[in-house]
């Protein structure tokens, strides 16, 4: 996503899926490869790797930022670097093209950043490749920028409950699937079948990899509470905006393993550690962050959540 609107899940996903995928020569965990055969080997493969996805794999305001275009936003420290160095594969052996912002069709095309260009994404796979990793999909639903008007109509509705005792509504909810017509879910079920295109695009030019769709962290807290001024929602709307990310997380897992894929589940560990716990222990920094990240975005800590749910992936 992008930090806010451009890292991709914007304020809150830049969200896009992310895949990962092992060829010939990309490898994702700590065994070497085996030689080339019909189906993938069980044994962890040790390169080439090519990481693919939105801000959340990209890692924006995480230092050190590196990698050509600089508007892309890449990290040094995101989980595709730290996967990649926990496998032990070199650099040679390893391309990162995650670009914030990016969505689906940005696999396929070349995509304008505010400082540069980042080649069409998948034009870096190829016959040798051995894992790949994709993170996409936030910015398609247009994640980012619901968040942001889901927050603005928030701040309205924390005013008004103050004035009037109003309890658990969820306005942002009522603009977004209101009646029969729900439009997240709308989106949800057409980004899917991008990804689907994609993955099938992915196994076409890459063969021999093992593919592996990383889904999102959770944002928000478990239960309907709020986040203060961290991230001012209406309480109804903090359910409203978790459910519509795990119908996401949900749809990329359906969708990777249709296409032979793993999903990868990031969700589930980084529990506790949503945009709303203490600094501390955070994956996700709010609207002001503590530690160096795009607003509601990983970061460092929550990069290498992923990253070790990634490696765990690869293992099992």
């Amino acid at each position: 996503m992008g930090p806010l609107a451009r890292t991709g899940m914007g304020v809150a996903l830049a969200c896009g899926v992310l895949v990962t995928a092992v060829s010939i020569g990309q490898n994702s965990d700590d065994d070497s490869p085996k030689a080339p055969t019909a189906a993938p080997s069980k044994e962890i493969p040790k390169g080439p790797y090519v990481a693919l996805g939105d801000s959340y794999t990209s890692g924006p305001k995480v230092p050190p930022q590196t990698g050509d275009p600089s508007g892309c936003d890449r990290s040094g420290l995101n989980y595709p670097a730290l996967v990649a160095k926990e496998l032990g594969i070199t650099a040679a052996d390893f391309r990162d093209v995650s670009c914030s912002g990016a969505t689906i069709t940005d696999l396929t095309r070349p995509q304008s950043t505010d400082h540069g260009t980042n080649p069409a994404q998948l034009s870096a796979l190829s016959a040798t490749t051995r894992l790949v990793t994709v993170g996409i999909g936030g910015n398609d639903i247009g994640f980012s920028s619901m968040i942001t008007k889901c927050v603005a109509t928030g701040t309205l509705f924390k005013l008004a409950d103050r004035l009037t005792d109003i309890t658990d509504k969820a306005p942002c909810e009522e603009k977004y699937a209101s009646g029969d017509v729900d439009q997240v879910a709308q989106k949800i079920r057409v980004t899917g079948d991008r990804l689907t295109q994609a993955l099938t695009e992915i196994k076409r030019r890459a063969p021999e990899a093992r593919v592996y769709v990383v889904g999102y962290p959770a944002i928000l807290p478990v239960k309907n509470t709020h986040c203060g001024r961290g991230l001012p929602l209406a309480p109804g709307d903090v359910t409203f905006l978790r459910q519509k990310q795990l119908e996401l997380n949900t749809m990329l897992g359906e969708r990777a393993r249709t296409a032979g894929a793993t999903y990868v589940d990031t969700f589930t560990p980084s529990k506790g550690h949503d945009a709303c716990s203490p600094a501390d222990t955070r994956w996700i920094e709010p609207l002001r962050p503590s530690s160096p990240a795009a607003v509601v975005h990983p970061n460092e800590r929550g990069e290498r959540g992923m990253a070790t749910a990634v490696v765990n992936a690869l293992k099992n």
